[in-house]
């Protein structure tokens, strides 16, 4: 029970010395998801009340199921633009169709998040590496910035995934920016920035809210062109049963499994980067993580709640303000019910220009510059990736940034896999160490012994990059060689296509009056060559434990290698060793 329900594993010991911090960090993280949620709710093109929604039931369920307990579950911009994204080519913006497909993708996004934690698939993350995560980021994060230029220019630009239509647009409608509606926006950024330099604990978007507002309405400067949200419906999250309508499933299922990964993918980042600080409090478990975020977003889709997950800058304040336990996100989720009950009329007058400048900064943060040029100069295939990611989410749009960025990862994969490293060995003096020979100066080498490792699974596709490397070699060598030595503690498998050209390549080269020795095979590898008879083709008097056995073999003959000496280099038990 425990394991599940992880509440069970703080709340019956919690300790009332933490109560006062884990109060702290759930007011200021509440405080901080009022105008958040109303923002995100914009990105997302669903009216602003619907954030409000989406950080009350997720919260909870989380703060029942969840592992960690300083991650702040909710709305967020990225999830919350992949939303607009998806649904924004099936319904109108802001309709009730939209409505109601945004909080089914909600309980698809859910659906998957819990199977692929049922079943111990979080790995599946793991195919879209950083450099495609940055560059998608980056992304994302100007395409949600300049969608917010209709609200901070007070110009109509409709809502778009390519930056390069929006930038037009922009440029076409700049003649009809309200200068009064760009002020408040400049103003209220201005809040949210510099407002910590008087306390860092100063909630600036609150701030940024609370005074536009209050110039809006004793100013009356919605009659001169400001927009408002306008009425904001009182009361708690109404229920959503009719997303069980079937007809949404088949045209959301793309951006519903997409979500479920990229969501998850940023919340267990978050929660390990805070894990770290609490190493010896909690432990984290990867997929609960999914199990809890998954249920955490079918059940709150019952109350009309969007796709959540778990949000970098508010699980950073609520560590920042000491949360211990999720009691913390309890009492985020209490304030935003009480908001909900008593305080939407306030936010009658709030400025879409307010809500635009703090989405700018939340996104300002999510473009990374340093990581880019950092793989620049260190791994120029790497930027590759993140280049292809960022330009195709920037000119055709998030999903296709997604995809193409998960293709070139793979592309990658492969490709490296096809061209593996190869070094030739030598001996350091007076060691039985061997090391490659263009890495360490005065290394010893044979003429009639040529020492070769291979640095990677030996697979169908590299196979002819292994062949022709070890041929160019051994015709380097010349007439004198008498031995090939492979070191093959780097191989990790070996398939049928390579078994078959490495037998090839023996014949060829016992023709040519040369020996092969293997040294230092893994487990697995030597069951595969004990199973399909490799190992009693060649004779076992060829394998070896290490390079310096078989090098002392090659010059003493066979009468100076017992029979413990062979059974060391091919012990096995084929397929019934236990591996780690």
């Amino acid at each position: 029970m425990k394991r599940f329900f992880t509440i069970l594993s703080w709340l019956p010991n919690y300790q009332q010395k933490n109560l006062s911090k884990d109060l702290t960090a759930g007011l200021t993280v509440g405080v901080m998801l009022i105008p958040q949620g109303l923002a995100y709710a914009m990105i997302a093109g669903l009216p602003p009340v619907y954030g409000l929604y989406a950080a009350i039931v997720p919260q909870i369920i989380y703060s029942i199921l969840g592992t960690s307990r300083q991650l702040s579950v909710g709305p967020v911009a990225m999830d919350s633009l992949l939303v607009a994204t998806g649904i924004s080519t099936l319904a109108i913006t802001g309709s009730d169709q939209y409505i109601m497909m945004a909080i089914t993708l909600s309980l698809m996004m859910g659906l998957f998040q819990l199977v692929f934690g049922i079943l111990k698939l979080g790995f599946l993350a793991n195919f879209l590496s950083k450099p495609v995560i940055s560059g998608f980021t980056s992304a994302a994060a100007l395409i949600i910035g300049f969608n917010q230029l209709t609200h901070l220019l007070g110009i109509h630009i409709d809502r778009n995934n390519n930056i390069f239509i929006i930038f037009y647009q922009a440029i076409v409608h700049l003649n009809t920016f309200n200068w009064i509606t760009l002020t408040i926006a400049i103003i209220g950024v201005l809040i949210i920035k510099k407002i910590k330099l008087l306390h860092r604990d100063i909630p600036g978007a609150l701030v940024a809210v609370i005074l536009g507002i209050a110039i809006v309405k004793f100013a009356h400067l919605d009659a001169y062109g400001v927009a408002i949200i306008g009425e904001v419906p009182k009361g708690l999250p109404p229920l959503s049963l009719s997303i069980l309508n079937i007809d949404y499933f088949i045209d959301l299922f793309p951006i519903a499994i997409t979500l479920a990964i990229i969501a998850f993918m940023e919340s267990i980042s978050v929660a390990k980067a805070l894990q770290s600080t609490h190493k010896k409090e909690y432990k984290l478990d990867n997929n609960q993580e999914m199990i809890s975020l998954g249920l955490a977003n079918i059940i709150g889709s019952f109350f009309s709640s969007y796709p959540t997950t778990g949000g970098f800058s508010r699980s950073a304040v609520n560590n920042q303000a000491g949360a211990k336990t999720n009691l913390a996100s309890l009492v985020s989720a209490s304030l935003i019910i009480l908001t909900l009950m008593f305080l939407t009329p306030l936010f009658y007058y709030l400025p879409k220009a307010v809500l635009g400048g703090i989405i700018g900064v939340a996104v300002y943060g999510l473009v990374d510059v340093s990581y880019p040029l950092f793989l620049w100069k260190a791994k120029k295939e790497d930027f590759l990736m993140l280049f292809i990611a960022f330009i195709t989410t920037l000119s055709l749009g998030i999903k296709e940034g997604i995809v193409a960025g998960l293709i070139a990862s793979l592309v990658m994969l492969v490709y490296r896999t096809t061209k593996p490293h190869m070094a030739i060995l030598g001996q350091l003096p007076n060691t039985n160490d061997f090391r490659n020979v263009n890495r360490f100066e005065e290394i010893e080498t044979r003429e009639d012994i040529l020492i070769l490792r291979h640095d990677a699974q030996l697979y169908f596709a590299n196979t002819d990059h292994f062949i022709e490397n070890v041929k160019v070699a051994i015709d380097k060598k010349g007439d004198r060689l008498k031995l090939v030595i492979f070191h093959c503690g780097s191989i990790s498998s070996i398939d049928a296509t390579a078994l078959q050209a490495v037998k090839e390549l023996i014949q060829e080269l016992n023709e040519n009056n040369i020996g092969v020795y293997f040294s230092g095979l893994i487990g697995p590898v030597r069951d595969f060559l004990q199973k399909t008879g490799f190992v009693k083709d060649i004779g076992e008097n060829h394998f070896f434990l290490d390079v310096p056995n078989a090098i002392f073999y090659l010059d003493h003959g066979a009468k100076k290698r017992s029979k413990q000496q062979v059974k060391r280099a091919l012990q096995t038990n084929i397929f019934k060793e236990k591996e780690i």
